[in-house]
């Protein structure tokens, strides 16, 4: 194979998973040549200070479990600075923990689906939505920074714009695979914040103004990589991260949900959710969906999941930033 370490990792995670659904989700959304999904599976490339290769994660037998196969250099491909430097002596072993850590927040293994259903399905519109699709996960990432990348590129436009402009920006900001990975299997690996440049970011065709709320992203988390960790609780983090230029309520919320794991991240004033909660011609304002979604706590982004998956995807246009 192209990358001299190869390690298959089992995935465990209690059932039910709704795989199908967070397939499609994630496959909606995938940055060309950074992620793919392809019969079933889920594909991308990976980086961990400076090691770079690719995994492939599908269902185990029985859907009991995922199984990932991971692709690693043997080499170091490019340094990456200002990420947090895994020691020297940290061997390939160390390297495969930190992975699947990560792999297991990107796919939710560890959510208390039982209590999230049991108390989702308190609310009559959720529960045959829950009942509909038992174990849907919220779908996270590999890194919160290209999560927050792709979070404002998708401001105001289709998702299938945003998954190009992501493209781009990896393509234009990042690095290709060194030896390429086989045929079919991304081989860009999405920037760090420090590898940005930011006067390449017009190219993009994006405005100014977006292209100057990236480079201020950019500098912020090479500078405070901790501004995209987890706050105190999620009231604090919204708060730092809509002190970003470019950053709302939404696309905090967001980046929140799927980034930081904050299982109670609600994308307010979104209008796919809106819709989704319409009856009887009456379409909820933003603030009828916050009192109502007070009881779906501590769990609304997964409130959130199900009405997206029950519906048609929501545009990103459609929502504030």
């Amino acid at each position: 194979m192209p990358h001299g370490a190869v390690t298959c990792l089992r995935l465990d995670h209690t059932l039910p998973y709704a795989w199908p659904e967070l397939l499609a989700f994630l496959g909606a959304r995938a940055i060309p040549g950074v992620e793919a999904v392809e019969g079933g599976r889920y594909l991308r490339t990976i980086a961990l200070d400076g090691t770079a290769g690719w995994v492939a994660v599908e269902p185990g037998k029985d859907g009991a479990y995922l199984t990932a196969e991971v692709h690693l250099a043997q080499r170091v491909v490019w340094p990456v600075p200002g990420t947090p430097a895994i020691p020297a002596q940290v061997g390939i072993e160390a390297r495969i923990e930190i992975i699947q850590a990560r792999l297991r927040r990107i796919f939710d293994l560890d959510a208390d689906v039982a209590e999230i259903e049991r108390r989702l399905s308190c609310d009559p519109h959720l529960r045959p939505l829950v009942e509909a699709r038992p174990g849907l996960r919220v779908p996270g990432t590999w890194d919160p920074f290209e999560l927050a990348v792709r979070a404002i590129l998708g401001q105001q436009v289709s998702v299938p714009a945003a998954r190009t402009l992501a493209g781009r920006f990896a393509t234009t900001q990042g690095w290709l695979l060194d030896p390429p990975p086989p045929p079919g299997v991304p081989g860009t690996v999405f920037p760090s914040a420090a590898d940005v440049r930011p006067d390449e970011l017009v190219r993009l065709g994006v405005t100014r103004p977006r292209a100057a709320a990236l480079a201020s992203l950019a500098r912020k988390v090479a500078a405070e990589p901790d501004v995209l960790a987890s706050g105190a609780d999620l009231d604090s983090t919204v708060a730092r991260l809509t002190a970003l230029p470019g950053v709302g309520p939404w696309t905090a919320h967001y980046i929140a949900m799927r980034a930081l794991r904050e299982p109670d991240a609600l994308p307010r004033g979104d209008l796919g959710l809106l819709r989704a909660l319409e009856e009887g011609g009456h379409r909820p304002s933003p603030a009828e969906l916050l009192r109502r979604a007070e009881a779906w706590r501590p769990y609304r982004a997964y409130a959130a999941l199900h009405l997206w998956s029950a519906g048609t995807p929501p545009r990103l246009s459609e929502n504030r930033r």
